[in-house]
C-alpha cells in the first residue's frame, strides 16, 4: 500500500479555479488514482457515480476528532478559513507560490479493492486498515511536522493542531474496483504557541518518505488484516499483491484501456455531432457509463451502485470460476520478529535511503533512513501489533551504519547529514584514480586539426573551441574533457578529431550511458561505438545485487566463471589499445560507479578517455558528480562557447545566460528577457497550460515541423500525450479500430507516436526510441521510425504492455540530445528541465507557465533556474549539508523532536 503524496500542492495563484475543482474532486466520487488534486479537470469526467464521503479529521496533541463538511464550508476550509465560523487562520498569504494544501493518497494493490469486491468480510477489513493508517498518518503528522517562527522563520514551532480532509473513492475513472482514499492535509496549523500559521512545507515534503513508508508496512504486516485475508484463504505475495487474486489484476487492466478507447472515440463522436460544443458534465457521465457498459452483452446504460457492484462480481466469476468456491483458511507462516536479522535490515535501511539520494548529491536523512527501515521490516513477511514494530524500526535504524557529514549533534531529522559509507568511499577512491589516471600529453596542431575539418566539412568552419577540442582529443593526454551548452557543435568536433585519430593508426570508441545516444553518435562522427555498459561488460564487469539490495560491482580476471553466461569469461572481444581514445558523450548523465569501473578499464588498455557533454543538462540517474571530477583534474579541458544550433543568434546568447545565471539578478534579467521576446507562455491554470502545450503539438504539425513537448515528470507527459491522442482521434488522424496496451493498460493506436523503453536485441529497438505505430495485429505491432518511416521494427504486444508508451511529449531524459525545429516546456521543470527544453529547437523555443502575470512568470522562472550544486567530492558534501543546517529551524531550546516511535533519533546512527 502506497501513501503517494507531496506532489499535489493547491497553490494560492491557483485559487479561484483551483477551489471550484476541489470541490468537484471531493464529491466526484471516483477518480484516476494517477491524477492528483492539481489535476483535477481529469476527474470531473467522472463525477455523479456516487458521493464521495467528506470528513474532517481534527488532530490537537495526539487525539482525533471528526466533523463533515459541506461544499461551501470545504471551499472556505481550502481557503483558509475556519469553516464553521469563517474567521481567517493566521495571515493571509497572497504569494503565487503559497501552498494551500497537501495531498497524500493512501492507494492499495488493486487485488486488494477486487478482494474487497468478493467479500464482505474482507471489504470491512480494507476498511478498518484504511481508517488505522489514516489515523496513524494524521497523528505523525500532527507529532512531527511543524511551522516556523521568528525572523527568517529561523525557530521551529511544534504543532498542537492540523486538519485533514478524507475523500473517499470506490472506482477507477474506468469503473474498475479500486478503493483508495485522499488525505488533504491544510496548510494552516496552529502551533503550540496558539497560534495559527503555514506549515513548514519543506519539512512535510521530506517526511512524504516516512508516511509512504508507513503505507507499505501497514499493508504488509497489520495483524487484523493479514487474520483476515488467512481467514478466506488468501496471502501476500513477495510484491504485496494478494497471491490468489494477482491474476485478476492483468484483465481488469486490459479491459480499462479498453473502456478508455471506448470514451476516446465516444466524445469525438459526439463533437462531431454538436460542432463547435463541448460535452457538459452530463454528457461526459453519460459517455462513461456508455463506454463500459459497451461489449458487455446486455447490460444497462445506467448503473446505480448495487449495479455496478454485482455487475463487477458477476465478471470476476467469469473470468475465473475459482472465485466464487469458498477456500480453506491459508496457514499463517508468519516471520518471528526474534528471528530477522537487525544487521540486514538496518544495511537495506541504508541502502534505500542511498538509492534515494541521488538528487542531493548522495545526502540523506534520519527521516530516509526511518523509511527504509519501515520498508524493510514490511518486506521480511513479519506479521505483529505495531507498537512492536514500531521498537524494531528504532532498533533497525540504531545499527545503520552510515558516515555523518556534519558535527552538531541535535540536526533536525529532515536535514540530509547522513551518507551510505559505500558512497563515501566511492567518491573518495575515485577522485584518488582520476589524480592518478590524469596525466599531461601531446595535443596535436590545430592547422593540422583545421585542414583535416575541411577534408570532412568542406562547407563549414570550426570554432577555435571546437579545434582545441578535436586536438586534444587526437592527442594523447590521457584525460581531456569538453564542456559545452546544446548547439555548441560537439558532434561536429568529435567527428574530426576520429578521423585525427585514424590518421595516426588509432581507433576512438564512442559509449554514453544509454545504446540509443551511443549508436547516434558513433554514426555520425563514422566511430565505432557502445553503450557504456556493454564496453564495462565486455571488459568484464559484472554487477549484481546484494542481500541487502545494493548493487555490487566486481571484475572478472580470464577464465574465471562467469555467473550471467554459465561459462568461463574468455576476455574482452572489443579490442582497445595504447593511444585509441574512448569517448564519453553525454557525459553529464556519467554516474560514479560506471566512472570507477571505467578508469579501470583504460588504465589496464593504456587508452586515453574524453568526457564530452554538459553538466548542465540531465544528470545520471545514480551518484552525479564523475564529469565534475574529471574536469577538476584534466591538465586538457575546454569549453564550447559559440553556438551553431539556433536560426536567431540573440536566443543563442540568451540560452547561455539561461544556462547558467550565476546570482539572483541575473536569473531576473533572463526571466525579463525571455518574458519580453515571447518565449514564455502564460496560463491562468493548469488545464490551460495542457491545452496549451496540446497546441504547440498541433500548430508544429500544421507547419511540417518537428516539436519537443518537455514536462516535469512522466506522468504529466502521459497526460499531455493522452490529450493529443484524443484531438488526433477526433481529426481521424488516428484510427482507434485496433488497440493494443501499452505501459499501464494505456490505450495505443494505430498511428500513435509511441517510445519503446527497454532496449531489444531481438526486435533491434533501443531504450527511448521514438516510433509510430503502423500496424496492430494479433500478437505483434509493427513500429515505424519516426524519423523514416521505411525503418520498420516488429515488437511483440507483451513487450508492448510492459516498455511501450505514448510519446508526444517527454521528459528532459528523453528530450536530451534531440533536435527538433520547435521545442515547448511544461509548467514545474527544473533548472536542467527548463535549459534542456529550452534548446532543443533551431527555430523557436517557449516555456508555458501557469502564472496569471509576468510577475508571477518571472518568479516562477527565476527559481526554476536555481540549481543544487554538484557534490563531487566530501569536502562539497559536508559543505551543503552544513548550508542546509543554517537554513533549517531549530526548536526554540536548541533541541530537535524526538522521533513519534521513540528510538529514532540520530544518536543511534553510526
Amino acid at each position: 500500500m502506497q501513501v503517494r503524496g507531496g506532489v499535489a500542492r493547491w497553490k494560492r495563484g491557483q485559487q479561484s479555479h483551483g477551489v471550484k475543482q476541489a470541490v468537484n474532486y471531493a464529491f466526484s466520487g471516483v477518480c484516476d488514482a494517477t491524477l492528483t488534486a492539481k489535476t483535477a479537470d481529469g476527474v470531473i469526467a467522472a463525477a455523479g457515480y456516487a458521493d464521495a464521503v467528506m470528513t474532517r479529521y481534527i488532530v490537537e496533541n495526539g487525539a482525533i476528532r471528526d466533523d463533515l463538511l459541506t461544499r461551501d464550508q470545504l471551499k472556505d476550509w481550502v481557503d483558509g478559513l475556519d469553516p464553521l465560523t469563517g474567521e481567517r487562520r493566521g495571515r493571509d498569504l497572497e504569494s503565487p507560490a503559497a501552498d494551500l494544501i497537501l495531498d497524500a493518497t493512501i492507494n492499495a494493490p488493486k487485488s486488494f479493492s477486487i478482494a474487497a469486491m468478493l467479500d464482505p468480510d474482507l471489504a470491512t477489513a480494507y476498511e478498518d486498515l484504511q481508517d488505522r493508517l489514516r489515523d496513524r498518518i494524521v497523528k505523525l503528522w500532527q507529532t512531527e511536522l511543524n511551522a516556523r517562527r521568528g525572523k527568517g522563520g529561523a525557530i521551529r514551532e511544534d504543532l498542537a493542531r492540523i486538519e485533514v480532509v478524507e475523500l473517499r473513492h470506490e472506482r477507477s475513472r474506468s469503473l474498475d474496483p479500486h478503493k483508495h482514499r485522499h488525505l488533504w492535509l491544510n496548510v494552516k496549523v496552529q502551533g503550540q504557541d496558539g497560534k495559527w500559521s503555514n506549515i513548514d512545507t519543506r519539512v512535510a515534503l521530506r517526511f512524504q518518505n516516512v508516511i509512504n513508508a508507513e503505507g507499505d508496512l501497514a499493508s504488509r504486516t497489520d495483524t487484523a488484516w493479514i487474520h483476515a485475508l488467512a481467514a478466506k484463504g488468501f496471502t501476500l505475495n513477495a510484491d504485496g499483491e494478494i497471491t490468489q487474486l494477482q491474476h485478476m489484476v492483468r484483465p481488469l487492466s486490459k479491459r480499462s484501456a479498453q473502456i478508455e478507447a471506448n470514451r476516446i472515440a465516444r466524445i469525438a463522436w459526439w463533437k462531431r455531432q454538436h460542432p463547435g460544443q463541448e460535452p457538459s458534465h452530463d454528457v461526459l457521465s453519460q459517455i462513461d457509463h456508455w463506454a463500459w457498459a459497451v461489449g458487455r452483452p446486455n447490460k444497462p446504460g445506467e448503473l446505480n451502485e448495487d449495479d455496478w457492484a454485482s455487475l463487477i462480481r458477476e465478471e470476476l466469476h467469469t473470468a475465473d470460476p475459482v472465485l466464487g468456491i469458498q477456500r480453506p483458511p491459508a496457514p499463517l507462516r508468519s516471520v518471528a520478529v526474534e528471528d530477522l536479522d537487525l544487521e540486514l535490515l538496518a544495511a537495506k535501511a541504508v541502502v534505500d535511503a542511498d538509492a534515494r539520494s541521488t538528487g542531493s548529491g548522495g545526502r540523506f536523512s534520519v527521516l530516509d533512513v526511518r523509511a527504509g527501515a519501515l520498508r524493510a521490516i514490511a518486506a521480511t513477511g513479519v506479521v505483529a501489533e505495531r507498537d512492536v514494530l514500531s521498537k524494531l524500526a528504532g532498533d533497525v535504524v540504531a545499527h545503520s551504519h552510515t558516515v555523518t557529514l556534519i558535527s552538531e549533534p541535535d540536526a533536525p531529522k529532515h536535514v540530509k547529514h547522513l551518507m551510505a559509507v559505500s558512497t563515501a568511499t566511492l567518491k573518495a577512491t575515485l577522485a584518488q584514480k582520476v589524480d592518478a589516471f590524469s596525466a599531461p600529453g601531446q595535443i596535436l596542431d590545430t592547422d593540422e586539426v583545421a585542414a583535416i575539418a575541411h577534408v570532412i566539412e568542406p562547407h563549414r568552419t570550426l570554432d577555435e573551441a571546437q579545434l582545441a577540442g578535436a586536438a586534444a582529443i587526437g592527442g594523447t593526454s590521457r584525460n581531456v574533457v569538453i564542456s559545452g551548452p546544446a548547439g555548441t557543435g560537439k558532434t561536429t568536433m568529435l567527428k574530426v578529431a576520429g578521423a585525427a585519430l585514424r590518421r595516426r593508426g588509432h581507433k576512438m570508441i564512442i559509449v554514453a550511458p544509454t545504446k540509443k545516444a551511443s549508436a547516434v553518435a558513433g554514426r555520425e562522427t563514422m566511430s565505432s561505438s557502445s553503450s557504456l555498459h556493454q564496453l564495462l561488460y565486455d571488459y568484464g564487469w559484472r554487477w549484481a545485487t546484494t542481500a541487502s539490495g545494493a548493487t555490487e560491482w566486481r571484475r572478472l580476471t580470464a577464465g574465471e566463471s562467469d555467473p550471467t553466461s554459465g561459462g568461463s569469461y574468455r576476455g574482452p572481444r572489443m579490442r582497445i589499445g595504447p593511444g585509441d581514445r574512448i569517448v564519453v558523450d553525454e557525459a553529464g548523465m556519467l554516474d560514479l560507479e560506471a566512472a570507477s569501473a571505467l578508469l579501470d578499464v583504460v588504465r589496464a588498455t593504456g587508452a586515453g578517455v574524453a568526457l564530452v557533454g554538459d553538466q548542465r543538462q540531465a544528470l545520471p540517474v545514480g551518484h552525479s558528480g564523475a564529469m565534475a571530477l574529471f574536469w577538476r583534474r584534466s591538465p586538457d579541458r575546454f569549453e564550447l562557447t559559440t553556438t551553431h544550433r539556433f536560426s536567431d543568434q540573440a536566443w543563442a546568447e540568451l540560452t547561455l545566460r539561461l544556462r547558467h545565471p550565476y546570482r539572483e539578478d541575473q536569473g531576473r534579467e533572463v526571466a525579463e528577457d525571455l518574458i519580453r521576446t515571447d518565449h514564455v507562455v502564460m496560463t491562468d491554470s493548469d488545464a490551460a497550460a495542457l491545452e496549451a502545450m496540446v497546441d504547440g503539438w498541433f500548430d508544429a504539425e500544421r507547419r511540417h515541423e518537428t516539436i519537443a513537448l518537455v514536462t516535469a515528470t512522466h506522468t504529466e507527459a502521459q497526460e499531455v500525450s493522452e490529450a493529443i491522442q484524443r484531438r488526433r482521434i477526433e481529426s481521424g488522424a488516428v484510427h482507434t479500430g485496433k488497440a493494443l496496451s501499452g505501459q499501464s493498460g494505456q490505450p495505443i493506436f494505430v498511428g500513435d507516436v509511441v517510445q519503446t523503453r527497454r532496449n531489444d536485441s531481438i526486435a533491434d529497438v533501443q531504450n527511448r526510441q521514438t516510433w509510430i505505430v503502423k500496424t496492430i495485429g494479433k500478437d505483434n505491432a509493427i513500429l515505424a521510425a519516426s524519423t523514416d518511416t521505411t525503418d520498420l521494427r516488429r515488437v511483440s504486444l507483451s513487450y508492448a504492455e510492459t516498455h511501450v508508451h505514448l510519446a508526444y511529449a517527454t521528459t528532459v531524459y528523453g528530450a536530451q540530445g534531440e533536435t527538433t525545429d520547435r521545442a515547448l516546456v511544461g509548467p514545474g521543470v527544473d533548472a536542467a528541465g527548463l535549459y534542456v527544453g529550452l534548446t532543443r529547437g533551431k527555430h523557436h523555443n517557449a516555456v508555458v507557465l501557469v502564472a496569471p502575470t509576468a510577475d508571477s512568470a518571472k518568479s516562477q522562472l527565476v527559481e526554476m533556474m536555481q540549481r543544487q550544486a554538484l557534490e563531487e567530492t566530501m569536502e562539497k558534501s559536508k559543505a551543503a549539508a552544513q548550508t542546509e543546517l543554517r537554513r533549517a529551524a531549530q526548536s526554540s531550546a536548541g533541541v530537535t523532536l524526538t522521533a513519534l516511535d521513540g528510538d529514532l533519533s540520530p544518536v543511534g546512527l553510526k
